[in-house]
């Protein structure tokens, strides 16, 4: 269900709109299948202009995921929507988004993995598996150990997340991640990286 490569790309790491949508563009040519949008800081109304840029550029060939906001998700027409721990409870966002759309959960220790396992949630997400430089107040990281512990804990798909390059990659889908999820080493000629990643990934 889910590809080996789960690419975010966050609003905060492009200076100007037209670098984020290029570089979705050339994740897209890279063979990447799965999108994540994410903006922590936008508006509404910006946000949900890039979200619909985003669809409109990349076609129904690559899900898009909506990163926090289920109204966005439904108004981009969004194939999923990602949330955290501290946002709508996976119930409500199910409620909102309905029974076709993906719904992703984040967790970062077995006591949250478990709880979300008995969700309607598609995937779980884990981490940070290594130290993280994409968010202000990560959570302590859970190593590749916490990754095979999460792996013993949901037969639910399992994204990795924090840390994640191309060097590291292979070890943690050996760990039991069946995808990895990248921002920060994806930001430098994203087709080139994207395509390196796939080569790793297998």
């Amino acid at each position: 269900m889910l590809p080996r490569l789960y690419p975010i790309v966050d609003a905060s790491c492009f200076r100007e709109y037209a670098a984020l949508f290029a570089a979705s563009e050339d994740l897209a040519a890279a063979g990447c299948t799965l999108l994540q949008y994410r903006d922590k800081s936008g508006n509404a109304r910006q946000m949900l202009d890039q979200a619909r840029e985003l669809r409109a550029r990349l076609g129904p060939s690559i899900k898009l995921i909506m990163n926090d906001r289920a109204d966005l998700c439904l108004a981009a027409d969004f194939d999923g929507l990602h949330i955290g721990q501290d946002d709508l409870s996976p119930e409500s966002a199910r409620r909102i988004i309905g029974p076709d759309r993906w719904l992703g959960l984040s967790t970062h220790n077995p006591e949250q993995l478990a709880e979300a396992d008995k969700t309607s949630a598609d995937y779980l997400a884990i981490g940070p598996v290594f130290a993280t430089a994409s968010k202000a107040n990560p959570d302590p990281v859970v190593g590749l150990e916490g990754l095979r512990r999460a792996r013993e804990l949901t037969c639910k798909p399992l994204v990795a997340i924090g840390g994640i390059t191309r060097s590291n990659a292979r070890s943690v889908i050996d760990a039991g991640a069946d995808s990895v999820a990248v921002i920060s080493d994806l930001l430098r000629d994203p087709r080139k990286s994207a395509e390196e990643f796939l080569k790793v990934l297998g």
